[in-house]
């Protein structure tokens, strides 16, 4: 029997990439990554140039399709693998990330009636103008002591799909009646390849508040949010939800002629993308941290119980490795702290010093920064860029940093805000551990462990735990290549369960990132003001920030 391989398209911030894997061993044969024409869109809508109100951010669904249209033929021809060789494809995606769409799945804003409208568009993951919403729904849920509360730490997200659901009934209930679905982005592209819209148990979990045994929440409690919400579930978030690795349909003729793919091939449900990398460094069991580092970082772990841990984004049974209860907490900035810090801080002699030397400004600043010891810089900094997910779950908080002087360099802010970002993991992984959920290894994926070998140690410094490199620079698409692999089954020459298909493929540097002892003892007093900080701006003692925030879009007006 000829070699067989699946495909993973990963479905980024900025971009999709598609990845070709080998079945028999997990070796990427191919990868090609298509940019978002139209980028996140956080100012102004394409085409009629209306504006977003202050913390939008919007996608064009039609980019999703082109990463389908460009990568998976340019896989194909790059690889010279025959199309019926490839068995299955699973896709992973930025979660959550949602759009309405009308009875025949086409999204509103395709339809001249809702193209000029913002809330017919795509809400990104990190779109957080939902937060009104978000703390209502906090505050009715915590007095009527709903119990998937504890669930997700104590609060629901701004990012997630109820919240975003909300708003749009608030701010524009027209879009909210035309809309016959609310749905995930992986669950919408899926829907797109097969024809046929099913939802996904791992984003239907860790985003829309629902639980396998449970279902959602009742229609007493959406009452009680707003009475036009009371069957959101029955009707709007209704579809038939299917656990990870179940095949989601077979591709269809058309999307067949547009992919260089065969019709029939096996597609998965929809994933996320951090939750698709776990297998793909190998972890199918407990005790083992997993961070996919970008943007943004996601962590991912898994249990035997389900227990209650501040500020997690969730614990869904099933959720990422069947028979284990997976935890996922997350930093809603982290490489986006370090592009704006060099798009918008960073002065022009740097730039034209790493232009001279031939390096990126990132390098030239990672090179400088690693010749300080770590509490030389005399910094400290908080990374709420973005605002905090984990532990605070709160997207009105903003960055500080303190200890500037006269004398402070770029490359000493860079540093810190490297240490502040190992500063807010390390406070995941203590409230992890110290609930009961045990952190003893670390695995890191993503573009940044690649990248950045001072920040990695940086991190194996502030948790005083070993931490282990994915060798694919392309993880989460080759997990996601994975469940493609089992959506096929064992019988067409992929996997009848990822743990079978991580034994196969799964792959990590032999090289990893030890603790140095005098480093983690400073440390320890380093995070110790950082979680002095933490808590004053982050639990109420001075709500600065949000006084702040309140008075930026007052004066907006």
């Amino acid at each position: 029997m000829s070699a067989k391989y699946a495909i993973g398209v990963d479905y980024g911030t900025q971009s999709g990439r598609a990845v070709l894997v080998d079945l028999s061993n997990g070796h990427e044969i191919a990868d090609h990554v298509t940019p978002y024409p139209h980028g996140v869109i956080d100012e102004r809508l394409p085409a009629s140039g209306i504006e977003l109100g202050h913390d939008w951010a919007l996608q064009h669904p039609d980019d999703y399709l082109e990463v389908l249209r460009q990568s998976v033929p340019a896989v194909l021809q790059a690889s010279g693998v025959a199309a019926e060789d490839v068995i299955g494809l699973g896709i992973d995606f930025t979660a959550c990330t949602m759009l309405p769409v009308d009875a025949s799945g086409t999204p509103l804003c395709f339809l001249p009636a809702w193209t000029d409208n913002p809330h017919g568009w795509v809400k990104l993951w990190k779109h957080h103008a939902a937060q009104d919403e978000a703390d209502s729904l906090n505050a009715i849920a915590a007095e009527r002591g709903e119990k998937f509360l504890p669930r997700y730490g104590g609060k629901i997200s701004s990012e997630w799909m109820v919240a975003k659901v909300w708003q749009i009934l608030n701010e524009a209930p027209e879009v909210y009646e035309a809309t016959d679905l609310f749905t995930e982005a992986t669950d919408w592209v899926i829907s797109q390849l097969t024809g046929e819209f099913v939802r996904n148990s791992c984003t239907a979990g860790y985003k829309s508040i629902w639980h396998k045994q449970e279902g959602y929440p009742s229609p007493d409690f959406f009452k009680a949010l707003d009475p036009r919400l009371e069957n959101l579930t029955s009707t709007k978030l209704r579809g038939d939800i299917k656990p990870l690795g179940t095949k989601a349909g077979e591709l269809t003729a058309e999307m067949a002629a547009l992919t260089g793919l065969v019709a029939g091939t096996a597609i998965a449900v929809g994933n996320v993308d951090a939750h698709a990398a776990v297998p793909a460094v190998g972890v199918v069991d407990e005790g083992k941290l997993v961070m996919a580092m970008g943007t943004s970082i996601c962590h991912m772990l898994l249990g035997k119980e389900e227990v209650e841990v501040e500020g997690m984004c969730g614990v869904v049974e099933d959720g990422i490795i069947e028979g284990y209860m997976g935890y996922e907490a997350g930093q809603s900035a982290v490489g986006d702290i370090f592009e704006w810090f060099v798009e918008e801080a960073v002065p022009a002699y740097v730039k034209e010093a790493a232009e001279k030397d031939g390096v990126g400004v990132h390098q030239w600043l990672t090179e400088r920064a690693a010749q300080y010891k770590p509490g030389e810089t005399g910094l400290v900094a908080l990374d709420w860029w973005n605002g905090n997910r984990s532990v605070l779950v709160d997207t009105n908080l903003t960055g500080v940093v303190v200890g500037y002087t006269l004398l402070t360099k770029p490359e000493e802010m860079y540093r810190a805000l490297l240490e502040a970002t190992a500063f807010g993991t390390r406070t995941i992984i203590d409230a992890f551990h110290d609930n009961g959920v045990p952190v003893d290894e670390v695995y890191a994926c993503g573009g940044l462990p690649q990248k950045n070998a001072l920040l990695m140690q940086i991190y194996a410094d502030v948790t005083n735990r070993e931490i282990k490199v994915a060798d694919s620079k392309q993880t989460p698409a080759v997990g996601a290549a994975m469940f493609g692999a089992v959506a096929a089954g064992a019988a067409k020459g992929g996997y009848d369960s990822v743990v079978d298909a991580a034994k196969a493929m799964a792959r990590v540097r032999k090289e990893t990132f030890k603790p140095i002892p005098e480093n983690v003892a400073v440390y320890e007093r380093l995070y110790a003001e950082y979680r002095t900080l933490h808590d004053y701006f982050g639990r109420g003692a001075n709500d600065v920030m949000k006084r702040l925030k309140a008075l930026k879009e007052e004066a907006s007006k």
